[in-house]
């Protein structure tokens, strides 16, 4: 960035501002680089040394945090976030802390110090000047992190109900909580863009893991069920396909983060987080879950090989997802060689695998399918309805002979869901997890907690919509349901 900008908004902010800076950076620059900083030249040295300043993104999110947007004009021309290789996302964890600190007087601030005193030393007690020098104190001592809030929260419910509540608020839903304080930020899950022979680097938007990532699974995040409803008739059972064992069957993640080894392609910070509610809506779907970290092309196809060799008698359904960079048609392994789609989902038809005949294979595909963006218009107004053309049946070429009933064709009950139609890059959350992915178990789990029989269809509608409504990076994401089902599939707990 211009070192003239920098040093502009430098002369403007004040110690306790820097301060703040200092603390939101922590996990995004080493703890002990930020140690002795006093002014904002020296944390933009440090955050330049680590590549965060490439372009305004990183500090447009400090300054809208620190409640300083009258600086962000002098940001303005500067490249947007998706001009770079590795921009940093702001962690959601630590603008909660920053509210905090924001929202305690300081009558509070004494009554938090007394109730830590006997936790944290003397020493640490007095040298904490203020609300965010004891928030530090706290992490030091592992009293506090983004995984384990639950001292701070019974700490501020002694005192300051409301700033309790703020805490409980990211502990539910931490992911929407990033969303009502921060514009998105998103990564791309697409390797690069192709305008000559050689490829260039892929876009992708990097943060500190160990800083915003959830170490537990947060099965309380996903709460926006529908109020429990009778369903209106009985529905007819032979339209659906049957669940009746338990567990239903193997729920097969691939979860593709590490790509350092690659030219081309960033590590897919965030992965983590789809991996992990995959794991746990799947589980309480009723399914055996297994996740397979940083497999190379071939090792994808070995597996699904592998998988598709078992004997899936006592199965009811079968799901893969594979959580990845892509490009149309196919996604990537972390040695950046392509595996088609088609790979796979080819070990699973009911020629190659006979016991899966006749039973529901979902397939999740987190990966860009392209380098091109998806937009939006507006819709035009209604107009007056116009007389429709009739419209001709064609006859069928062929009579059909009669079909033996105990036949399945090989690639019936299949269910392809894309994160993006092709063409088109998804986007992915460092912090929190993909846009699509997470969509999808919210939805899972609301129509799961329903009477309404909502099957997989209905679901991925309202995944579409859903994503297909929100922004990232200045973009819009529109997700593609592909399907040969031949029944309903409805997913309850078990």
């Amino acid at each position: 960035m211009d070192r003239l900008k920098l040093s502009r908004i430098d002369e403007e902010l004040d110690s306790s501002e820097v301060a703040a800076l200092r603390f939101l950076c922590l996990g995004i620059v080493n703890r002990k680089r930020l140690e002795g900083i006093r002014d904002a030249r020296g944390l933009f040295l440090r955050l330049e040394e680590n590549g965060q300043l490439e372009n305004s993104f990183f500090l447009s999110q400090l300054l809208h945090t620190i409640r300083r947007a009258d600086l962000l004009s002098l940001l303005q021309t500067d490249s947007g976030p998706e001009e770079t290789d590795a921009s940093p996302m702001l962690s959601s964890y630590r603008v909660m802390l920053y509210q905090i600190y924001e929202d305690m007087t300081q009558e509070n601030f004494g009554r938090m110090k007394f109730l830590l005193s006997d936790k944290l030393g003397k020493r640490q007690i007095e040298a904490s000047n203020t609300v965010l020098d004891l928030l530090a104190e706290m992490e030091k001592a592992d009293l506090l992190s983004c995984t384990n809030l639950n001292e701070l929260h019974t700490i501020l419910k002694e005192f300051d109900q409301q700033l309790a509540q703020t805490v409980q608020r990211y502990m539910d839903d931490p992911a929407q909580w990033t969303q009502t304080r921060l514009p998105p930020h998103v990564s791309m899950d697409f390797p690069r863009v192709t305008n000559s022979s050689q490829p260039t680097q892929p876009i992708t938007l990097t943060t500190s893991i160990s800083e915003t990532t959830p170490g537990a699974e947060q099965e309380r995040i996903y709460t926006d069920a529908e109020p429990n409803r009778q369903p209106s008739s009985v529905p007819n059972e032979t339209d659906y396909y049957a669940l009746n064992h338990n567990p239903r069957g193997w729920c097969v993640v691939i979860n593709n983060e590490d790509f350092s080894e690659s030219e081309r392609l960033n590590n897919r910070g965030g992965t983590q987080e789809d991996a992990k509610v995959l794991k746990s809506v799947f589980t309480r779907l009723g399914f055996t879950v297994e996740i397979h970290n940083n497999l190379t092309a071939d090792g994808i196809r070995r597996q699904l090989r592998e998988l598709g060799t078992k004997n899936f008698m006592t199965h009811d359904a079968l799901v893969v997802c594979v959580l990845s960079h892509g490009e149309k048609g196919c996604v990537f392994g972390t040695d950046e060689k392509p595996v088609l789609l088609r790979e796979l989902t080819q070990p699973f038809t009911s020629k190659n695998a006979s016991t899966l005949a006749g039973k529901p294979k979902l397939f999740f595909i987190q990966a860009c399918q392209g380098d091109g963006y998806q937009e939006g218009s507006v819709p035009c107004p209604p107009r007056p309805r116009e007389e429709e053309e009739e419209v001709r049946q064609s006859r069928l070429e062929e009579d059909a002979g009669r079909v033996n009933g105990e036949k399945v064709a090989w690639d019936a009950d299949f269910l392809l869901g894309m994160a993006t139609v092709p063409e088109c890059k998804s986007f992915r959350n460092t912090s929190t997890g993909s846009i699509y992915i997470q969509e999808l178990c919210r939805q899972l789990i609301r129509s799961a907690q329903s009477l309404e029989r909502d099957d997989i269809l209905t679901v991925l509608t309202r995944v579409n919509r859903e994503v297909s409504k929100g922004e990232y990076l200045t973009h819009k994401q529109m997700p593609e349901p592909k399907y040969t089902l031949t029944k309903k599939l409805v997913l309850n707990f078990v």
